[in-house]
């Protein structure tokens, strides 16, 4: 019985240590460092601090193509980047469409309400029925489209030239 318990605990061990590692590889802390830096921009844009606001946004959004460029590189692709980076994604594109739909934050261009309601209702309605076929099917991955890549690029040019006009001035 000794034996099976110690058997057990290095197995157990292994797999600790299998899980860090997973959440240890480049890709995985680039999606950690830009779900990290949302709560950041948000700071900074209620501090009405735009310049700063910009470049962190624009930093969080570097993160998203070199997690990407870094998992293909280097063969680091792991199931829990598959969840991180579109969440990463989530978090900074819902904060930056919130905040600059504040008119209050948003100084001098904010956005319209219905874009910020259209952008992140398409991302619950994929959510939503992400979690259906989930329920019905079992466990499923979503690989991203091209379509859903265009519609985040989009997103983050909009975001950032309103990023930019409202810290220029």
């Amino acid at each position: 019985m000794d034996e099976l318990n110690r058997t057990a605990t290095a197995a157990g061990a292994t797999a600790g240590r299998a899980r860090r590692s997973e959440i240890l590889i480049l890709p995985n802390l680039l999606s950690l460092a830009r779900i990290a830096l949302a709560p950041v921009f948000v700071l900074m844009m209620v501090q009405h601090r735009p310049w700063p606001a910009f470049i962190v946004f624009l930093v969080a959004g570097a993160t998203d193509a070199l997690d990407g460029f870094a998992a293909r590189t280097f063969k680091l692709k792991s199931n829990l980047g598959l969840w991180l980076d579109p969440i990463g994604d989530k978090v900074l594109l819902t904060a930056a469409f919130v905040v600059l739909t504040l008119p209050a934050l948003a100084k001098p261009n904010a956005l319209p309400f219905w874009l910020t309601a259209l952008c992140i209702g398409r991302d619950v309605a994929i959510a939503l029925g992400a979690l259906i076929i989930v329920r019905q099917r079992g466990k499923r991955t979503f690989p991203p489209t091209l379509a859903g890549k265009a519609s985040t690029i989009c997103q983050v040019v909009v975001l950032y030239y309103v990023l930019y006009a409202n810290a220029a001035g």
